[in-house]
């Protein structure tokens, strides 16, 4: 991960937490940026290694984002960690993890903005039918409308509620709430009838996860 990149996450993540959040970016084996808050310090610096049962370890292990509270005997201070892996073509690069004293309430904004020709639209989260990776950008779809957000699919995931998104594939991320018919699928594990009619996969690294969090 180059600086520009953590450049572009830390430009986006600053407008949408509050100022007693830490943030910490890594590879897959040790931080390559903190920035401590007032309100909780972890003392991480830019080389330390991940340690085990840390919301990052966990949001790399399992490979999905992670919201959870972590006890003092990790860092030494409790904290509620949301950790996301970055994951490039099928491949995680690193995570990123938003770090509070407690467990915040939800988003700060619930609009999610996206370019159609020259104009852009905010659109809220509960109008969201699915996200979909192109071309380094992020295709979002709703009933009436279509179009693109700059940023990719992973950075968008740490901004989106973990019980009512869920992300199926490493292009995909569903909203719950627009899926009409699970099927089983040969060439995916379950292939996803939505609303609007889409047909979207869910692959088999992130089977257990769907079936899991979908309590079947």
């Amino acid at each position: 991960m180059d600086p520009k990149q953590i450049e572009e996450i830390m430009d986006v993540i600053k407008d949408f937490f509050p100022e007693n959040t830490s943030i910490a970016i890594s590879d897959t084996n040790e931080y390559l940026y903190y920035q401590p808050s007032k309100k909780v310090d972890l003392k991480i610096k830019p080389g330390d290694p991940i340690k085990e049962g840390s919301a990052a370890h966990q949001a790399l292990t399992y490979g999905q984002k992670i919201n959870t509270y972590i006890e003092s005997d990790v860092f030494g201070v409790p904290y509620y960690g949301m950790s996301i892996p970055l994951i490039e073509e099928g491949e995680t690069k690193g995570s990123v993890t938003a770090i509070f004293p407690q467990k915040p309430s939800p988003f700060l904004t619930n609009y999610i903005t996206i370019k159609i020709d020259d104009c852009w639209y905010p659109i809220k989260h509960n109008q969201v039918i699915y996200l979909e990776t192109q071309l380094r950008k992020t295709f979002v779809k709703t009933m009436s409308r279509e179009g693109y957000h700059r940023l990719n699919l992973s950075d968008l995931e740490l901004f989106l509620a973990p019980d009512s998104f869920i992300r199926c594939h490493r292009s995909y991320i569903v909203n719950i709430d627009y899926i009409e018919e699970i099927q089983p699928d040969s060439h995916s594990t379950f292939l996803l009838i939505m609303k609007d009619g889409t047909r979207i996969p869910v692959s088999q690294r992130y089977a257990s996860y769907f079936r899991r969090s979908l309590g079947f």
